[in-house]
């Protein structure tokens, strides 16, 4: 365990860099940094600071994020296919995007649809917090995120089947596949913020979360367990999950991958899993992003595609061990 961080950290400064210097252009690696460090005129810099530093960016804050709260739900609900969409703030998040799409806002502002989707995302936190309620307990916690979660699909199944628009339609079927592409310094911003204070509200539960694998009432005892730890969860998660969806659509199994093959290494305890499953994340979903550059440099594939792909044969093994009676 004592080396996994250091490893941890040289692999995503290792694919932050491949991210930087990987593109349809075939940019010479030293112009590319002098440019990306230098700046100056023509179109090398404003292709490496304006398209490929915003999605490097992107990829690190939306992948760390999603390691993150999904090792975080994992500890609080104690379900080892807890996972960041549980509780619902990502699919109505998908739905505010999909409204922009199809009312034509995207196409009156560049961050029409991110913020969008952001109001779709608070929404749903909103939703969340009625339903759950204030004495509500983890099982309630998932009952609700579920119930908003059929809400936000039924209600993006209904806008693509009344959609008049095949255009429109198109657009929202790939942005719900998520993606890195396209993607600015705006984007950042945006997304930046609000996810840099989820990850600090989620890793201030730390030692709650260690508490909570004596068992919830051993966690009460010691007063590590109340209304607090849920709340604090439930808001880190909103503010990293939220943006994430906004600026990058739909992308799964980050979150339940990227816990289940680092917790071997970090053993039982949560508060080493955060940090780790952050990490994680983000080497998980730069490596992805380089891949669909270069799997089919021709075509755009999309990175929830490409997740999902890693993902679910993951899950399924999950289920199997679940289903035999075996330790996840």
């Amino acid at each position: 365990m004592r080396g996994l961080f250091p490893a941890l950290l040289l692999l995503v400064a290792a694919l932050f860099l491949a991210s930087l210097l990987t593109g349809p252009a075939g940019l010479p690696a030293m112009d590319a940094l002098r440019a990306l460090a230098l700046g100056g005129d023509g179109p090398l810099p404003i292709v490496m600071r304006e398209i490929r530093l915003p999605r490097a960016i992107l990829g690190v804050a939306v992948g760390a994020g999603l390691g993150l709260t999904g090792a975080a739900l994992q500890g609080y609900l104690r379900n080892p296919l807890a996972e960041p969409g549980l509780i619902g703030i990502s699919g109505m998040a998908a739905l505010g995007a999909v409204i922009a799409i199809q009312t034509g806002l995207s196409l009156v502002a560049a961050l029409a649809l991110p913020l969008a989707a952001l109001v779709g995302a608070a929404a749903g936190v909103a939703m969340l917090v009625a339903l759950a309620g204030p004495r509500g307990g983890s099982v309630t916690l998932i009952l609700a995120g579920v119930a908003i979660s059929a809400l936000a699909g039924a209600g993006t199944a209904l806008v693509l089947n009344l959609s008049p628009n095949p255009y429109a339609a198109s657009e929202i079927v790939f942005w719900l596949m998520g993606s890195l592409a396209d993607k600015s310094m705006l984007h950042v911003w945006l997304a930046l913020p609000p996810m840099l204070l989820g990850a600090a509200l989620i890793l201030t539960t730390r030692h709650a979360l260690d508490a909570l694998t004596l068992g919830e009432a051993a966690a009460q005892t010691l007063g590590m367990a109340g209304p607090s730890l849920r709340w604090r969860l439930i808001a880190g998660t909103a503010l990293i999950v939220g943006p994430a969806t906004a600026v990058a659509g739909a992308i799964g199994f980050v979150g339940l991958v990227v816990p289940h093959v680092l917790r071997p290494w970090v053993g039982a305890r949560p508060s080493a899993l955060l940090p780790a499953s952050a990490l994680g994340g983000a080497a998980l979903l730069l490596a992805s992003d380089i891949a669909v550059r270069l799997i089919v440099p021709d075509r755009d594939l999309k990175l929830g595609v490409l997740t999902a792909i890693v993902g679910a044969p993951l899950f399924l093994h999950l289920i199997w061990k679940t289903r035999s009676g075996g330790r996840v």
